[in-house]
């Protein structure tokens, strides 16, 4: 199985592997270059930074040495592999956030878009494919509850047609496949594309998309369940509101849209995932933090009922949930 780095690194260590990243020491590393002196002379940094930099990384777990000379060990190999998400990891996109962080006095002057660094969607996906099993498992079982709980008042069964939207790396289609359910993926061409190979040994189907838009997606086919997660936070609250409306209209009479995310709630007094989904969005240059008001008024404006925001139970996150009436 790939190695995936599943830890959160403290930001002095995110800090300096963005440093080796961006001063060539780590593709050297990886590359050829097996001492500080070779890093030296390999890069432009001075012997001193090479030998400060290699000893951390030794000590961080990156790097052992052999003989006279170091290697990098099982921990760096997700800073190598790109053709399957699955064996990068978290650490290649905390560093790529990172990067965009340290341009946030020049994003928040010119206000511009600032450019994605190189990979950024294979690292996203990394990310994504590392998602801790336990907050998967959550996420999926907490749409799966909100279609119960309309299965009970309604008489309807289980939703057998599950559509995961902007579902990334598939660890959450994975899961609901693995429950029996027939769910496709639908997300942006590029990373449908890099998914690909790693779905189609398995029973999720894939649908690309242009992303917000759903015209992608067969607009004569009707779900029983449209799923996401951490999606309302990519997107502005005008694309938000067209995005809800578009996936409430998949939804089969007595369906049900579960988006897992995080909210800005009246009771709360914000918290540390708050904050971080506000300042990725400013650093990206797209989508934000919604207050709970405004996500409510959007799933209520597609038509949807029993309108509802909950805890997602060992997360920090919440599900928003609404469904079509029985009868449409």
């Amino acid at each position: 199985m790939p190695t995936q780095d599943r830890e959160g690194l403290p930001v002095e260590q995110v800090a300096l592997l963005w440093a080796a990243r961006r001063s060539g020491v780590l593709d050297a590393l990886l590359e050829s270059a097996g001492t500080p002196e070779a890093v030296a002379q390999t890069t432009d940094v001075t012997l001193y930074a090479a030998r400060a930099t290699v000893d951390a990384l030794e000590t961080m777990g990156f790097l052992k040495q052999v003989g006279t000379e170091y290697e990098i060990t099982n921990r760096a190999l997700g800073f190598l592999a790109k053709r399957d998400v699955r064996s990068i990891g978290r650490l290649p996109h905390a560093l790529d956030l990172f990067e965009l962080w340290a341009a946030l006095p020049e994003t928040m002057t010119t206000g511009d878009t600032p450019a994605k660094p190189p990979n950024w969607t294979r690292n996203r996906l990394g990310a994504h494919a590392a998602t801790d099993e336990a907050v998967v498992r959550a996420c999926v079982t907490a749409a799966v509850r909100e279609h119960r709980r309309r299965k009970r008042s309604a008489d309807h069964s289980d939703p057998t047609h599950v559509l995961d939207l902007a579902g990334g790396s598939g660890v959450y289609a994975r899961e609901f496949a693995a429950r029996g359910f027939d769910v496709t993926l639908a997300d942006d061409a590029e990373v449908v594309d890099v998914v690909t190979p790693l779905l189609e040994p398995t029973s999720v189907g894939l649908e690309a998309t242009d992303l917000p838009s759903l015209a992608g997606f067969d607009a004569e086919r009707r779900v029983d369940l449209v799923f996401g997660v951490d999606v309302l936070r990519r997107f502005s609250a005008q694309t938000n509101e067209s995005l809800v409306g578009e996936a409430a209209e998949r939804l089969a009479p007595a369906g049900t849209l579960a988006f897992v995310d995080t909210v800005r709630r009246r009771d709360d007094d914000g918290d540390e995932m708050s904050v971080r989904v506000a300042v990725d969005a400013l650093a990206t240059g797209g989508g934000g933090l919604h207050d709970e008001a405004t996500v409510r008024a959007w799933f209520e404006d597609a038509g949807l009922t029993d309108v509802a925001v909950r805890d997602v139970p060992g997360t920090d996150r919440q599900v928003i949930v609404g469904h079509t009436p029985s009868g449409r």
